[in-house]
């Protein structure tokens, strides 16, 4: 649901990337767990600035306890978030989805949706080889994804050969 970045000020807020649609969402799903075992995070507080909430969480009271919280991933139970319909899914309904070619030959299964900072990625397992690869995850690379077929489409962009010019 979000990851808790650097803090911010000297009254321990941290700064929160949040993964919702509505970023402020994310303080309304009441205790959040963590990658931490044992560390249950509740928002007391938050507001949004350019591109993160900025919060304040209970028990966090200055900089030092705020710096500690770098990293740490925030989770809610599935059974919280609203239902999907038609098109919209979460990226965890992706994970573990077969990625097929247009031909329907299976290249790998989709083990991760990182975002490194350019948009959605997706990890794809090769299960000959074990190597992972990284597809944009746009319409153009992937056309179709039906979670409940447990597959999606994937339309590799073109590779130029050695000695080619990459196309405009």
């Amino acid at each position: 649901m979000g990851r808790i970045g650097a803090a911010h000020g000297i009254k321990g807020e941290v700064r929160i990337q949040s993964f919702t649609e509505d970023p402020l969402a994310l303080a309304s799903y009441g205790p959040l767990s963590t990658n931490k075992p044992g560390l249950t995070i509740k928002i007391l507080a938050a507001r949004t600035t350019t591109n993160v909430l900025v919060a304040r969480l209970e028990g966090i009271n200055d900089r030092n306890a705020a710096e500690k919280l770098n990293g740490v991933e925030l989770y809610v139970d599935r059974a919280l978030l609203p239902d999907t319909d038609g098109d919209d899914f979460y990226h965890a309904d992706l994970i573990g989805l077969k990625a097929r070619l247009a031909d329907g030959s299976e290249i790998g299964e989709v083990m991760a949706v990182p975002n490194f900072g350019a948009g959605d990625l997706l990890e794809i397992r090769d299960p000959r080889s074990g190597d992972t690869y990284l597809y944009p995850f746009s319409k153009a690379v992937v056309p179709e994804v039906r979670v409940a077929e447990g597959y999606l489409l994937i339309d590799p962009p073109i590779e130029a050969e050695p000695g080619e010019e990459e196309p405009d």
